[in-house]
């Protein structure tokens, strides 16, 4: 091994330590402001949906939900949106259906 090659696997292993101190601390301030903000977040659920949202509010939030979601897998399928089209007017359906039966169950 040369001493560039050396040098360059040295320089590799300081990014790659480097990024992950800041991945660690990055997910250690994120733990920690969920941790504080978690009391106060339960209560204004509690308070919130107290009531419940009903199946009518439901659907409406699983459509947005199943919307957003969809458009986000199509995204990442890399075709687009005209290529996956078959597949996903099905699981279009399927998110809705689980989305809204599970958001009425829960609240």
């Amino acid at each position: 091994m040369s001493s560039g090659d050396r040098r360059d696997s040295r320089l590799a292993l300081r990014i790659m330590l480097g990024t992950s101190a800041l991945a660690a601390l990055l997910v250690a301030l994120i733990v920690l402001g969920a941790a504080v903000t978690l009391p106060g977040l339960s209560e204004w659920v509690a308070i919130t949906f107290d009531d419940g949202i009903g199946l009518q509010m439901a659907a409406l939030v699983a459509a947005i939900v199943s919307v957003l979601v969809m458009l986000v897998f199509a995204l990442a399928a890399g075709e687009g949106l005209i290529g996956e089209l078959q597949f996903m007017i099905p699981g279009f359906f399927l998110f809705f259906v689980f989305f809204w039966l599970l958001l009425a169950w829960i609240f």
